[in-house]
């Protein structure tokens, strides 16, 4: 583990520690929450993805008409090291809650029998196709969003480190000043204001994190304080 890992894993558990001694009543969710975090972090030492490449010309005409760098289909997953993760958050959930248990217990039935293919899942994750999950959650009779929230969570290390090569690409020198992901266009999940004031917004796919006027909507884009 680098150290790089290590920081990681130290800020994941002081998190959850300090948030149990907030909320101690949320602490069988949050015990399942810290193990799905350093599971995911762990995860990113498995996987291996091509880098995404990007014209010159075309990323000249993406930051000239503020463009996302790419679409959310667009994104590299690896697949064999998703499934593996999938398959351990599926364990995990059996010390979480019994629904959570439940819920992981038949997607790792589905696995098994074959019924469920974790890459068109994956796939069908980054394409965002509700009719999918409609049908899948039905047939396995699993909540349509935590069937979405366990396969999110799988491919989230392939995307958190796709986001990261692809913001290699991206134009420091100039404000981006839109509420969507400069990397895939995705709207935020979280504004984020720190101690000095600076604000930025974290995206609610690829979790790149992006800074942002202080006084900003980055739905409807006002900038007036009144």
């Amino acid at each position: 583990m680098t150290e790089k890992e290590r920081i990681n894993a130290d800020q994941i558990k002081e998190a959850v520690a300090a948030v149990k001694r907030l909320r101690p009543a949320y602490k069988e969710m949050l015990d399942f929450y810290e193990k799905l975090f350093l599971a995911q972090e762990a995860a990113k030492e498995e996987v291996h993805i091509d880098p995404i490449s990007i014209s010159d010309d075309l990323l000249s005409m993406k930051r000239k008409e503020k463009f996302p760098l790419v679409n959310r289909a667009d994104f590299v997953i690896d697949m064999k090291a998703s499934e593996s993760l999938l398959r351990k958050i599926c364990r995990l959930a059996a010390g979480a809650t019994q629904v959570l248990a439940e819920a992981g217990s038949k997607i790792l039935d589905a696995l098994d029998s074959k019924r469920l293919d974790a890459q068109v899942l994956f796939s069908k994750t980054s394409a965002e196709d509700d009719t999918y999950f409609e049908k899948l959650a039905k047939d396995l009779e699993i909540d349509k969003k935590l069937l979405a929230f366990v396969a999110y969570s799988s491919i989230k290390p392939s995307l958190s480190l796709s986001a990261e090569q692809l913001a290699s690409y991206l134009d420091n020198d100039a404000q981006w000043g839109k509420g969507y992901c400069p990397v895939c266009g995705s709207p935020p999940a979280l504004s984020i204001l720190r101690d000095e004031g600076q604000r930025s917004l974290l995206c609610s796919f690829c979790g790149h994190e992006w800074p942002i006027q202080r006084i900003y909507c980055p739905f409807c884009e006002n900038m007036d304080q009144k």
